[in-house]
């Protein structure tokens, strides 16, 4: 389903108007069809991650069916996994390293999928600030496994990767989903918890992983509450 402006509004909370000067002076994705303009939901979602954009979770609700549950970010984490002090001097280096450690089933051509890693970062970069980068190829990476899995790096120093803060890299999140769905509702969930706090501290820091994780299931459970609670906790 392609989004109106309407629809953008919403979702990121702002005016038609806002909507529509951002198209023009930001950046942000959109495509003219029948005069009008038209969005994908995971190029808004992509493009407010990286402007640091809060997103309403609502904007996924209806590509949840009854019976598949939403994915659980702790949970893919801690499937995923999550490594430290990987060598790197450049982006391209620690696109690399973060390439061989992805946990990709047999078969799937690890230097193909590097390039489109470049590809995507020589259009623009995946970094969204604070030392943090989210690298991914234009189209999501789907894949023949049983749940979403998102894998968090940490680089021994921190790399350029054109970030728009002007700060170096030093944790790459990447996400393997096994739908097109998964990964959105993954990548949504993912930004929302590097919008909080606590969770992007203990990111930052280098947290332990039972940190990162026991943070992931704080975030996840105030996902899970009901709308009210969640406005009020927020």
């Amino acid at each position: 389903m392609q989004l109106t402006v309407r629809d953008v509004g919403k979702f990121l909370n702002v005016s038609e108007a806002t909507v529509t000067r951002w198209i023009k002076q930001r950046g942000l994705p959109a495509h003219h069809v029948g005069g009008q303009y038209r969005f994908h939901r995971a190029e808004v979602l992509e493009w407010a991650t990286a402007n640091r954009i809060q997103v309403a979770l609502e904007m996924f609700d209806d590509l949840e069916p009854e019976d598949e549950p939403a994915p659980n970010l702790a949970e893919a984490m801690e499937a995923g996994g999550i490594h430290y002090g990987l060598a790197a001097t450049d982006k391209a280096s620690a696109l690399r390293v973060l390439v061989q450690l992805l946990p990709l089933p047999e078969g799937i051509d690890r230097e193909f999928l590097l390039r489109l890693f470049l590809a995507r970062e020589a259009s623009a970069s995946t970094a969204i600030g604070d030392g943090i980068a989210l690298p991914h190829v234009r189209n999501p990476i789907v894949v023949p496994v049983e749940r979403p899995l998102v894998t968090c790096c940490f680089l021994d120093k921190p790399v350029d990767f054109g970030a728009l803060d002007g700060r170096p890299v030093q944790v790459l999140f990447s996400l393997v989903c096994p739908t097109t769905r998964s990964h959105l509702q993954m990548l949504a969930r993912l930004s929302h918890a590097l919008h909080d706090a606590n969770f992007k501290e203990v990111v930052r820091r280098l947290g332990q992983p039972h940190e990162i994780l026991r943070e992931a299931r704080r975030v996840e459970a105030s996902l899970a509450a009901p709308p009210v609670e969640r406005k009020a906790a927020d």
